[in-house]
């Protein structure tokens, strides 16, 4: 695995670090990535590494810019930082920043991924109208709170969802994909029949939660269709 380095940047006068992830050689693009609610730990490293291993320079986004004390004590620090949309959405802008401001990002292609609420931070960069080439959620959350306007979305958006994901029922996700349609927007979805929420994380079967549940088949399945979308794209 690569190792981490840690990236000092800042959002409105909070001091915030990102991780990043170098590979072996010339990056082939460069991709933020957006952690769980319960922000940077040893699963968002991972999959740095692995988007490392693959050829890509990789970041790991902070949302917070403190410790997050254990899984419950990140729930209000997330309804805290998601109050405010504009403020939101500028702390994900912060980190695309961080990524892009690194002497290696010159000139390269970015995408963004996000994981549970990094998912959802992924498709509010996409709303914003970020630079992205492409960005990818992993079981995020759908809903917006200021949906994305008609010709704002430049990445395209492949969605990775659990159908028995509690989270995001049904009604959530056609109402998606009429914000989407509306917007103009280039998107793909996949859903996984049975899957819940927190598919690609192996601790969510610990959780102790109904709403979770690992399932490495739509683990498999998800990385691979974002692996695909950005090999495409890079041609």
């Amino acid at each position: 695995m690569s190792e981490l380095k840690s990236v000092s940047y800042s959002h409105a006068g909070v001091d915030l670090t990102g991780w990043l992830a170098r590979p072996q050689g010339t990056p082939r693009a460069a991709v933020l990535v957006f952690p769980t609610i319960a922000n940077h730990n040893e699963g968002t490293a991972r999959r740095a590494a692995m988007l490392a291993e693959l050829g890509y320079l990789a970041m790991v986004a902070d949302f917070y810019g403190a410790p997050v004390e254990s899984f419950e004590a990140s729930f209000p620090m997330a309804k805290a930082l998601r109050e405010d949309n504009a403020y939101y959405r500028a702390r994900c802008a912060a980190a695309i920043s961080a990524l892009r401001s690194q002497p290696e990002a010159e000139g390269l292609t970015m995408f963004a991924i996000g994981y549970c609420m990094g998912g959802q931070a992924a498709l509010e960069s996409a709303r914003d109208g970020q630079d992205l080439a492409a960005v990818t959620s992993f079981h995020g959350t759908l809903d917006a709170c200021v949906p994305a306007k008609p010709g704002a979305i430049k990445a395209r958006v492949l969605v990775c969802h659990g159908d028995a994901d509690p989270m995001v029922p049904r009604d959530q996700v056609m109402h998606f994909w009429e914000e989407m349609d509306a917007a103009g927007a280039n998107w793909h979805f996949h859903a996984y029949s049975g899957v819940k929420h927190g598919f690609t994380e192996p601790a969510s079967d610990a959780r102790g939660m109904d709403a979770l549940g690992y399932d490495a088949s739509a683990d498999r399945q998800s990385w691979a269709s974002m692996v695909s979308l950005f090999d495409e794209i890079l041609g």
